[in-house]
């Protein structure tokens, strides 16, 4: 299956002239469908003509619209597009009305149900420090399910626009879940928003959410959000190193 990273190793190689194509290293993972537009990556490359913005054009002929490199920048050796992150901005959009939009759907998650926002913010606040996410991760394979999965939670928050607000959409709420922390586990943002939307539905509160937090197994917890409604927004280094934002 075609994926960014590939394409993206394809045309660095092509430009670069490379015998293969490069090894890339992104900030962060992402599963099939999701989206992103702060991603950052770093590269190894010989000396090429091409100064930062010459390599970003030379590489945007190649693979816009899908995929367009924002900047391009020579960094320190010991800079690490994952390892030196400090924090990840993750974004979630739902489309709550009764009906699904056409032109919203790649992006985002229909929800019929009518969703209490107010109870989704309250159990949201559960998430905030540092907590053992087991309850809301896959694991890695070859780490024991007793070995505990800490994130530091810095901030979360629900926030919604109307449907008349949204490229003239029909009757609804765009309804957009922002969540920042130091990194993430393996669909950790998606098995959040699962559990929060359930929540939403009347099916659990902010007790509830932290029961489940506690627990530290993801026996019986709510089905992980579909992936087209996630998106990486920003990675956040230290002030000498580059930011990425959306």
């Amino acid at each position: 299956m075609p994926t960014v990273a590939s394409a993206l190793r394809q045309a660095i190689g092509r430009t670069a002239r490379t015998s293969a194509a490069p090894v890339l290293t992104c900030a962060g993972r992402t599963d099939a469908g999701v989206h992103a537009r702060g991603q950052v990556v770093h590269v190894d490359l010989p000396p090429i003509p091409f100064d930062g913005l010459g390599l970003a054009r030379a590489l945007n002929r190649q693979l816009s619209p899908s995929i367009v490199v924002l900047d391009a920048v020579a960094v320190p050796d010991a800079f690490d597009a994952r390892r030196s992150a400090r924090a990840r901005t993750y974004r979630y959009l739902v489309w709550n009305a009764p009906a699904p939009d056409p032109l919203l759907h790649p992006v985002t998650w229909h929800v019929r149900d009518p969703l209490d926002l107010r109870a989704m913010a309250a159990a949201t606040d559960v998430l905030l420090g540092t907590h053992d996410f087991r309850s809301f991760c896959r694991r890695t394979p070859g780490t024991s399910s007793e070995e505990p999965i800490l994130r530091r939670v810095t901030r979360a928050r629900w926030s919604h626009t109307q449907g008349s607000e949204v490229a003239d959409a029909g009757p609804g709420r765009l309804l957009r879940f922002d969540i920042e922390a130091n990194s993430f586990c393996h669909q950790m943002v998606r098995s959040l928003v699962g559990s929060l939307v359930e929540v939403g539905r009347g099916r659990g509160n902010a007790a509830t959410l932290l029961e489940r937090l506690r627990a530290t197994s993801r026996h019986r917890a709510a089905d992980p959000a579909p992936a087209q409604g996630l998106c990486l927004v920003s990675v956040r280094y230290d002030e000498a190193t580059p930011e990425s934002s959306a």
